[in-house]
């Protein structure tokens, strides 16, 4: 499920060809609890958890997910990946938890759920700094890309970036 903020209408289009569901927040520019609750209210009726992955964190690993998987399987309601003790995403929150997704507080977001919820956190150490690689520049974006890949991004890509919006 993929809840589209700024420049929607081209992720749309980016996005067309795979095989993902779009939820809409009628208010982009809201505290990001809004456009979780707009992803979860769409959710088919037969989904147990959900993993909520940022947009800024686009390195994560399959690995991490199937980790993370693999422990919500053991019966963890409230999972965070951490790396070298720093935290980091995507969460996995079971949706027992439902209802309480629909209502974050908006001031305290998911750290809001998972503070009332500490003794169910499982934090889950995994082998990937990318769970904590917040990505909010052309710059940010051009280093990690050079890291992970070895060569220097795309024009096309910079057409994404900040600095051009």
């Amino acid at each position: 499920m993929v809840v589209p903020g700024h420049r929607s209408d081209d992720i749309h289009r980016h996005l067309a060809d795979t095989p993902v569901s779009f939820a809409f927040n009628p208010d982009p520019e809201s505290e990001m609890g809004a456009s979780i609750a707009a992803g979860v209210r769409e959710l088919p009726a037969n989904v147990r958890a959900v993993l909520i992955a940022l947009v800024d964190y686009p390195a994560i690993p399959a690995s991490v997910v199937a980790a993370l998987l693999a422990e919500w399987a053991k019966g963890f309601r409230l999972l965070k990946p951490t790396s070298n003790g720093r935290g980091g995403h995507p969460v996995l929150v079971d949706l027992s938890l439902h209802d309480e997704l629909l209502s974050l507080d908006p001031e305290l977001g998911l750290k809001g759920l998972f503070d009332k919820h500490s003794d169910e956190v499982n934090r889950l150490e995994v082998d990937s700094p990318y769970i904590a690689r917040d990505i909010d520049t052309w710059d940010d974006y051009r280093a990690l890309y050079i890291e992970v890949f070895g060569a220097e991004p795309s024009d096309t890509a910079k057409d994404f970036s900040n600095e051009n919006i």
